[in-house]
């Protein structure tokens, strides 16, 4: 029997990766709901063609539109309740959850308490809730399974590794570096919107792509894998590899290194991860090694982007702080995008809101939720008030 998916976030560049695969893989996985924030017509256009009798629309004021494309034996779920809805279907064995922000929270515990295993592509959700998400899922017996190509590649590494975190030595994040990784730091000031939207290897969303501009990407990914993967944040660091074939790297405490490596397409970890934990050949074609002319690995320039040395703190931390590092940067990417703030506001903003902040425990979701908020609101009176 294939395995029954719900996908939350479905209109997305995941989401639409994942019905790629779904697609390629008829009898290994079936995806039996969707969900989308608004982008009605593409995610009828979903529904039509994988044939789900279950949507979720989180903008509940397009509901007559989304009704109107849909055949009537399609049931429709609004708002936040309807990503719960769909997350906790009883036929569901797994949830994939590639929602931007703090939305896709609730809906994630939810299915981790009704028993589902969760493909995990937001970042948020760890960041911010990272202690209570992995003490609910082992709680529930459910397996976090990273989408994003770092988490997907490392979890590929340790698969079957029967030593344990204690022979482990090093998690290594793999960096692009952005379109600026040789932009001198005096010019960073003048960057521009178009400018910061030129991904060199990958072709994401807005926000991502800024994130990855800024390295901040790369911080979220480091406190991410502090969850998944149950390892201290000295023990996570960053390369700069701007081909972006290997995807990570575990370096193991007897000096020996794995790496995973694949083209720079999302099909690949997402395909991994709804497979897991057998391996099925699709339609993703293999490196052909003698065309790859070189693989290059650098230093991050944290001194010119220190979102990584921002991030080591967060994480380092803990508590609420990783939640106010996210929040802070996504007023702040928001500031940049509309012209308010210059590049290298967007982290001197999540510096300014860190310090600013009084850390308190994270496990409690309300306090999570709380330090969001405060963060948010933070950011936007620092950046109203001083217009930087």
């Amino acid at each position: 029997m294939p395995k029954k998916v719900v996908l939350l976030g479905s209109t997305g560049s995941i989401g639409c990766s994942a019905c790629k695969v779904a697609h390629d893989l008829p009898n290994e996985i079936e995806i039996i709901a969707l969900a989308a924030h608004s982008s009605v017509e593409k995610l009828a256009a979903q529904a039509r063609e994988t044939g789900v009798k279950h949507v979720a629309l989180y903008d509940e004021t397009k509901a007559e539109q989304l009704r109107a494309l849909l055949p009537p034996d399609v049931t429709i779920h609004l708002g936040l309740q309807g990503l719960i809805d769909i997350a906790t279907l009883t036929e569901a064995d797994c949830v994939l959850v590639a929602i931007v922000g703090i939305t896709g929270l609730q809906p994630t515990l939810a299915a981790i308490r009704e028993g589902k295993d969760i493909a995990i592509a937001s970042k948020e959700i760890l960041v911010m809730a990272g202690e209570v998400v992995t003490r609910e899922a082992k709680k529930a017996g459910v397996s976090l399974l990273p989408v994003d190509s770092e988490h997907n590649a490392i979890f590929q590494c340790l698969d079957g590794h029967r030593g344990g975190a204690d022979e482990v030595s090093r998690l290594i994040l793999t960096a692009s570096g952005g379109p600026f990784r040789n932009t001198p730091a005096d010019e960073l000031p003048t960057v521009t919107l178009a400018q910061a939207l030129k991904h060199p290897t990958w072709d994401m969303g807005r926000k991502i792509t800024i994130d990855s501009a800024t390295l901040f990407n790369k911080g979220l990914e480091m406190i991410e894998a502090k969850w998944l993967f149950d390892i201290e944040m000295s023990k996570i660091d960053v390369v700069v590899h701007p081909q972006s074939i290997i995807h990570s790297m575990v370096e193991f405490i007897d000096g020996s290194v794995l790496a995973q490596m694949s083209h720079t397409d999302m099909c690949f970890p997402i395909q991994y991860a709804l497979t897991w934990p057998s391996r099925i050949k699709g339609s993703l074609r293999p490196i052909d090694f003698p065309t790859l002319s070189r693989l290059e690995f650098l230093a991050p320039r944290t001194q010119d982007f220190p979102a990584l040395d921002l991030a080591r703190w967060a994480g380092t931390s803990g508590g609420t702080l990783p939640a106010v590092f996210n929040a802070a940067n996504e007023i702040a990417v928001d500031a940049f995008i509309a012209g308010k703030i210059p590049f290298p506001g967007i982290w001197q903003c999540v510096e300014k809101t860190m310090q600013a902040h009084d850390v308190q425990s994270a496990q409690d979701l309300d306090a999570v939720i709380a330090a969001d908020v405060w963060a948010r609101n933070f950011t936007i009176s620092a950046i109203d008030s001083t217009g930087k």
